[in-house]
């Protein structure tokens, strides 16, 4: 059995048509349903939906053969036990720091509030900057508005929420898409399948 850990939302359904160009279709439909795992037309197929966060973690143990997930997941989970070997291209954005609307960035140490936090960690370091890190799970815009953070680490996509909470958009860190992820054992052990799989979807991309 080979099973794919799938990031619901935006990605999922952006992620289905490439999957049906490797011949993979889910045997009914997602959208409509509450359950989590689904059989698909390849009877030794299975695909899992799950939160974003997650989908690193059922690859890295592997409980899911490969998964798609955001480079940002990615980044801040980390990499060990798994491969990403194909950028989809998809729920393009980007990782930013952000502030108050003309309001100069603070010098020394300062607040940051993200749900990034490792990421946060890094940037940061790598800036010589001493930091706090507060983290968040929503409603990251707020933090400097009621003086809970002096910036965000965020992602930005349009930059309209940022302009509508009377933020704006400072440092860039990261360009962000989905990637194909894939466990390292599964990629010996059930090697042909997948390169299949991934050589599909390359084509198609």
């Amino acid at each position: 059995m080979l099973t794919i850990a799938l990031t619901k939302g935006r990605i999922l359904k952006e992620t289905l048509p490439l999957l049906a160009s490797a011949g993979i279709e889910p045997a009914e439909d997602i959208a409509s349903s509450r359950k989590l795992q689904f059989a698909t037309n390849q009877k030794d197929v299975r695909l899992l939906v799950l939160r974003g966060v997650d989908v690193p973690t059922y690859v890295q143990f592997g409980s899911a053969d490969l998964g798609v997930a955001g480079k940002d997941t990615l980044m801040e989970s980390g990499s060990d036990n798994l491969y990403e070997p194909l950028d989809l291209g998809i729920a393009r954005c980007r990782l930013m720091t952000a502030g108050i609307k003309g309001v100069p960035p603070k010098q020394g140490r300062i607040k940051v509030a993200s749900k990034y936090v490792n990421v946060a960690k890094r940037y940061y370091a790598e800036q010589g900057r001493q930091v706090d890190i507060i983290k968040l799970y929503g409603g990251m815009e707020l933090a400097p508005l009621m003086d809970l953070a002096d910036e965000i680490v965020d992602i930005v996509d349009t930059g309209n929420t940022l302009v509508a909470n009377g933020l704006e958009a400072r440092d860039h860190i990261a360009d962000i898409s989905s990637r194909i992820i894939v466990n390292k054992a599964s990629m010996k052990m059930k090697h042909q399948k997948i390169e299949n799989i991934l050589d599909a979807i390359a084509d198609v991309l």
